[in-house]
């Protein structure tokens, strides 16, 4: 009678067990059919119902954001450029954003995440933090004051004799014994004292209907005969191999999706003997998987908190005037009252890394904004305030009194033309002519008067055409350029060129003679000798297209652009006292620093770094350009830094205040 009938469980717990048992050291975490694998249920719950994965992967990214973002710091600089490096360098493979993009995901769909924090030698500093994944972990027993000092990891716990599990210490910032540790954490979960549930554990049933619902449908498209029908033979019952083989046969000949609408002939001299052939009809079939399916989407949807299925990409016609306003204000709720709980347990698990490592500065995540589809940034740009833009990232609004650029100042200028000054008597023009390198003045209407500008005319050799012709160089012949990138917080001390000539120098050495002399002085030291110069080092004045696709409409600007040079990092830094760009300093100062702020407030301009290599003369073995220049960048990086030095790869247009004293 067994072999007879089709027995289907209905009864399915999904609530997570956790149970201490005798002879292991770890607490095992489970359901009754999950065995110690709570975690893999989970996971096999998110590969199987299409609307549990989309909203648990929509909320990963949203925790996750963009990026993460530290705001610049001049009280405690050192801190602000050791978050920096840490910020790009978690450990050896990603940066600390490619990490939390994964404990992101984990934490919405197991409720918790782990971090593997590596100890620096001297167990100082955390020196690298890996994600681990949850489903790996299991907690040790606790200690006698009820802590967990000591978690165990397996590669498969459904096989811990292959993958026998291993111990490793809890992390514990007073007991650094062990050189790595296991930081395991993640929401609050009620009645559970050493593991976390997810925040949706009330809808895994539904998630569970939902995959069962897929597994039907797919089940009937494959066996499309059965469950439609029901055939009955009146010629007594068949043995057992009998009735084996009619049910292979109507099986392999009538089911499937291929076979679909095919009906059966059957022949037989006596009519007693015919097969009886009865369809099993489900009324209102159709609309009852349809009311099942919009039943599950929203059981669904509430048990992970998402008030609008348009942030899953799902039609929704309820609640707003258009889908548009919909997902702004959906995304704005759901960021508010479910993402921003997650982050901010994130941020308080980082910032006890950051404290350790003593960077306690600020951290947040660059936020995804539905708003950002539907405009281009040069739209948002005209639309919004720096401030307003700065909020929507998670930034502090500017402050007023820390200036980069100040305001130039009219005094007796009547206006602008061409980005030139004119004044109203002819003596100011002459006056600013012998700042520009020029005599004598030339007039213009300017608003229905006669007003004054320096030099002769327009075409006449300003400062800033002295210099170009001075220090302005072609790409140097037989060089190739190798390696060409912004420049970012290089020190305008440090000479690029020279310590890269320099330790290539010492590569060579090494190379010819087979000793290592690290505190030799090199002939490239404080000089550009070409005998053993095999890298130029240059910056280009370049313009960020991202701000603008529009022409440039500053002299300076224009004229920088236009000669197509390249130039010396020590001309540029010279190009500062001389009055290339007058009355664009502060207060309207002639003079200003070139190499920081380019042309001046609002302007779209940036310095790009370019680096030439020649054959290198005489050198024996393989020496990498690349690993020189790594070599170059890490020195620079650790070369004393000021506070500008994160302005050179800045165009004023994104710095404070658009490069300006006060907002405009």
């Amino acid at each position: 009678m067994k072999d007879n009938i089709l027995s289907i469980n209905l009864e399915t717990q999904t609530a997570p067990n956790v149970t201490e048992v005798r002879g292991k050291d770890y607490i095992e975490y489970g359901t009754d059919n999950w065995k110690n694998l709570y975690p893999q249920f989970l996971i096999d719950l998110y590969y199987n119902s299409s609307t549990h994965a989309a909203v648990i992967n929509s909320t990963a990214e949203m925790i996750a954001g963009v990026d993460l973002i530290v705001e610049d710091d001049e009280t405690n600089l050192d801190s602000y450029v050791k978050l920096k490096k840490f910020l790009r360098h978690a450990n050896g493979k990603e940066s600390l954003h490619q990490v939390i993009k994964k404990v992101a995901f984990d934490f919405k769909l197991q409720g918790a995440y782990a971090l593997h924090i590596i100890w620096n030698r001297e167990k100082t500093e955390i020196s690298e933090v890996y994600h681990v994944p949850v489903e790996r972990v299991r907690a040790g027993r606790p200690n006698e004051l009820g802590q967990i000092d000591t978690y165990f990891i397996s590669a498969d716990w459904s096989n811990v004799r292959t993958h026998k599990p291993y111990p490793i210490a809890a992390f514990n910032v007073n007991d650094r014994t062990a050189g790595s540790q296991l930081l395991y954490t993640g929401s609050y979960s009620p009645n559970m004292d050493i593991y976390h549930t997810p925040d949706y554990i009330a809808g895994c049933n539904w998630a569970l209907v939902d995959q069962r619902v897929a597994e039907f449908h797919l089940s009937n498209i494959e066996n499309g005969f059965s469950g439609s029908y029901f055939i009955s033979f009146a010629n007594g019952i068949p043995t057992q191999e009998e009735r084996f083989q009619i049910e292979q046969s109507l099986t392999e000949k009538f089911t499937g999706a291929k076979n679909s609408g095919k009906f059966i002939l059957t022949f037989s001299d006596d009519k007693t003997r015919t097969p009886e052939i009865t369809p099993i009809s489900v009324s209102d079939a159709d609309k009852q998987y349809l009311a099942l399916q919009e039943l599950l989407v929203q059981n669904i949807c509430s048990a992970h908190r998402v008030t609008s299925k348009t942030l899953l990409g799902i039609d929704s016609t309820n609640g707003f005037s258009s889908n548009t306003d919909e997902l702004v204000n959906a995304a704005n709720f759901y960021q508010n009252t479910v993402v921003r709980g997650f982050q901010l347990n994130i941020l308080n698990t980082l910032q006890t890394i950051f404290s350790v490592n003593n960077m306690d500065l600020e951290v947040d995540f660059v936020q995804l904004k539905p708003i950002t589809v539907q405009f281009d940034s040069k739209t948002i740009r005209e639309v919004m305030t720096q401030d307003e833009i700065r909020e929507d990232i998670g930034l502090a609004p500017l402050d007023v009194d820390e200036q980069v650029i100040e305001d130039k100042e009219e005094f007796s200028k009547v206006g602008m033309i061409d980005g030139k000054p004119v004044f109203s008597t002819i003596e100011e023009a002459e006056a600013h002519a012998k700042t520009l390198g020029c005599e004598g003045y030339h007039t213009h209407d300017y608003e229905g008067k006669t007003s004054y500008m320096a030099c002769k005319d327009h075409s006449e050799a300003t400062e800033l055409s002295k210099f170009i012709a001075e220090f302005g160089e072609d790409m140097p012949e037989d060089w190739e350029l190798i390696e060409e990138e912004i420049v970012d917080g290089e020190h305008q001390d440090f000479n690029f060129e020279i310590e890269l000539n320099k330790i290539a120098n010492e590569k060579l050495e090494l190379a010819s003679t087979g000793t290592a002399r690290p505190n030799a002085r090199s002939s490239q030291d404080g000089t550009n000798k070409s005998d053993n110069e095999f890298y130029k080092v240059r910056y280009v004045y370049t313009k960020d297209n991202f701000l603008s696709q529009e022409g440039e409409t500053r002299d300076f600007c224009k004229i920088m652009m236009s000669a197509k040079k390249i130039y010396r990092k020590e001309d540029i830094l010279q190009m500062g006292s001389r009055p290339v760009n007058p009355g664009w300093g502060p207060r309207g100062a002639n003079t200003y620093s070139q190499w920081l702020f380019k042309g001046g407030g609002n302007c779209h301009h940036f310095w790009l770094r370019q680096i030439y290599k020649t054959s290198l003369r005489g050198a024996k073995g393989n020496i990498s350009s690349k690993q020189l220049i790594s070599y170059t960048k890490a020195k620079s990086e650790g070369f004393t830094a000021e506070k500008n030095d994160n302005l050179v790869a800045r165009p004023p247009k994104r710095m404070k205040n658009n490069g300006f004293l006060k907002p405009r």
